[in-house]
């Protein structure tokens, strides 16, 4: 960053009074500008035994298997926007239930957050986001074509979780959500 997004003038790179991490300060208006995590918000969808997974289409990681996810929009609670996720990127409608999985992605400056889902009419295709959507048994899912560790630590959590009849809460921090 190199202007303020207020009044245009120069920013500069040091820690506030009182702060100990280095901000954005506009040199012109006094602006402090912050820089924090972005939020992904996305759901695990269930059909009885089976999994619904979408190939992407996009980078990172075009063509390896996810769960529907992406960045939360203004305006929207979590729930809100996992399910917009999987509508946008599955054409898939769905009750979400319990949260998962959080993951804090430190080098992505991102926290994803994980919900467990029920697909709800059984209706689903390719959004524009997906190369293909598909339903997977567990012994079925690609483990080796899963886009991020972030994806991969949530499918396996909850499939832990089904096998052990409790459905918990999970959290991991990576350092960055390199591929799984």
């Amino acid at each position: 960053m190199n202007f303020c997004t207020d009044c245009g003038d120069r920013v500069e790179l040091r820690a506030p009074q009182g702060d100990s991490v280095p901000r954005h300060i506009c040199t012109g208006c006094g602006k402090i500008h912050y820089v924090n995590p972005l939020i992904v918000v996305g759901c695990v969808p269930e059909a009885g035994s089976r999994i619904l997974l979408c190939r992407r289409a996009i980078e990172p990681r075009s063509g390896y298997w996810t769960i529907p996810a992406g960045f939360m929009e203004n305006g929207e609670t979590l729930v809100e926007g996992a399910a917009r996720e999987t509508m946008e990127e599955a054409m898939a409608r769905v009750e979400i239930g319990d949260l998962l999985a959080v993951v804090d992605v430190i080098s992505a400056r991102q926290v994803h957050l994980m919900y467990r889902a029920t697909l709800l009419d059984g209706g689903f295709g390719a959004g524009a986001e997906s190369l293909e959507v598909r339903m997977f048994e567990p012994e079925e899912i690609p483990w080796d074509e899963i886009a991020f560790q972030s994806v991969r630590f949530a499918l396996e959590k909850c499939l832990e979780d089904r096998a052990d009849g409790v459905a918990r809460l999970h959290t991991i921090s990576l350092s960055r959500d390199r591929p799984a």
